[in-house]
């Protein structure tokens, strides 16, 4: 018996979702990922330290070298950057934050996420979230908090066609499934 423990993705076992030249949904590789709370003192502060401006306003995303901040509300982001830089993050927005109040929390293992890519990607995601999706409503480089069916999600459009999606990983299954079924009519 090993006592080395197995990272196992939370995509394990599912069926690929694809309707050629429609829509494509995919894993996205593992990541690093935070949960930060802080005034806009500390928000500006702990964007030196993640290499990338957190947005002070709302709904929105940036990025920068492989690195996300999402504003999901008036003092809390969500941070994705690549896998295994967890420690390394903490000790830079750390060094940066100093002695500010603040609140870093490390997702990593929480959660996961996919892509919806293809001229129906906003379709399929309209199957399960009721937010207006049409680009004129919700643009490139807005995110959010919303629901899909009955599973928190935090939704990005990345571009006119492509969307990510950040999810807890015990909701992979049920939001798979969902889509999965969803795909088919197209």
């Amino acid at each position: 018996m090993s006592d080395v423990m197995t990272r196992r993705s939370a995509f394990e076992g599912l069926h690929p979702i694809e309707v050629v030249g429609a829509v494509t949904v995919a894993p996205v590789p593992y990541g690093t990922r935070f949960s930060f709370r802080g005034d806009s003192k500390a928000a500006s502060a702990c964007s030196k330290g993640f290499g990338v401006m957190l947005p002070n306003t709302l709904l929105k995303a940036e990025s920068d070298d492989g690195r996300t901040a999402i504003s999901l509300g008036p003092d809390e982001w969500l941070l994705i950057a690549a896998d295994g830089e967890v420690e390394a993050l903490e000790a830079a927005i750390g060094k940066a934050l100093n002695k500010q109040h603040h609140s870093l929390v490390d997702i990593s293992h929480r959660n996961t996420a996919f892509t919806v890519s293809g001229p129906k990607a906003e379709t399929l995601l309209a199957s399960g979230c009721l937010l207006d999706l049409h680009l004129s409503a919700f643009p490139v480089g807005m995110a959010t908090r919303t629901i899909y069916s009955k599973a928190d999600i935090v939704l990005w459009r990345t571009a006119p066609d492509t969307f990510h999606v950040e999810l807890w990983r015990s909701f992979v299954p049920f939001v798979w499934g969902l889509l999965e079924e969803a795909s088919g009519e197209m």
